[in-house]
Parts: C-alpha cells; sequence; structure tokens
C-alpha cells in the first residue's frame, strides 16, 4: 500500500479561494430577484364548485359582471377530439385564464348562458358563457354579439 501526500503551496490556495469567490459572485448575479414579486397582488380563481345557478351567477360577479340570474341558455355541448383553428384559437383563450379544453377532448359538457348587463363601452348585447364539467368551470368567455362583436376570456382585456 503507498499513500502520498501533496502540500498545497500558498500561491494555489490562494488561487482556489479567489476561483471560489469569482462563482459565488457569479451565481448571485444570475439569480433573479425576487423582492418585486410581492408587489404585485396574486388573486387565485376558483374554477371549481358551481352546483347550482347562484354559485354561477356568484362566479360572474367575481368578474364585476352583472347578469339576470333567472335568463340563462343551458345547452350541452361535446368538446370535439380534434381541435380545428377556431377551436385552437378559443382554447388560447382558455388557457389565458388558465384553463385547457384538451384536457376534456371527446367529453360532453355544459354550456351555460348568460346576458351581461353592466358591460361598459360597448353598444350591444354581451354574453358571458361557462362551460361546466361535474361542477366545475373548465371554460369559457365573454362575448360581445352586436357588429364586429369581440370574443375575450373573463377578465376583461
Amino acid at each position: 500500500m503507498f499513500i502520498y501526500t501533496i502540500k498545497a503551496s500558498s500561491l494555489k490556495f490562494f488561487l482556489v479561494l479567489i476561483l471560489s469567490v469569482a462563482a459565488l459572485v457569479t451565481l448571485i448575479s444570475v439569480i433573479p430577484e425576487y423582492d418585486s414579486a410581492g408587489d404585485a397582488a396574486v388573486v387565485a380563481i376558483n374554477y371549481g364548485k358551481v352546483k347550482t345557478n347562484g354559485d354561477r351567477v356568484g362566479f360572474i360577479s367575481t368578474f364585476g359582471y352583472a347578469v339576470n340570474p333567472e335568463g340563462y341558455e343551458t345547452e350541452t355541448v361535446k368538446i370535439p377530439e380534434t381541435f380545428d383553428a377556431a377551436y385552437v384559437e378559443y382554447n388560447e383563450i382558455q388557457r389565458s385564464q388558465g384553463l385547457n379544453l384538451k384536457s376534456y377532448r371527446g367529453k360532453t359538457v355544459t354550456r351555460y348562458s348568460y346576458y351581461v348587463t353592466n358591460y361598459e363601452g360597448y353598444n350591444g348585447k354581451v354574453m358571458i358563457t361557462l362551460l361546466v364539467y361535474k361542477n366545475r368551470i373548465i371554460g369559457g368567455d365573454v362575448t360581445g354579439m352586436e357588429g364586429e362583436g369581440f370574443v375575450h376570456g373573463f377578465e376583461r382585456t
């Protein structure tokens, strides 16, 4: 059995120390700052537990919309297995609000539509639509029904 010992010179020791400090400074400068993350309010939207019409109207009101709770339409729709261009674009709206219809391809869902009574800045009928699967909102939009119209997610853009 052979044992070797190596004696590090002072120069090598200081070189390793300087390289270690340089690596540490580089890492610190690359790590992003998190101080400003607390400045923005984080709002969690609860898409679940919408068993009743009152639950759906309450969900809609969280976005500042007023609707007639008795004037809604209910329809059963099937999410297609393969998305055409229109569904891909519609799903992008859903993804922007934290939802994704791809998980529900081929599923039959219920669509609830309400007329919005307090949408400002648009001189036509506005409808909000909720797509519900097993008492959970899986999608939806706000649509301007007249003229050129518009479609956006639940939050007004």
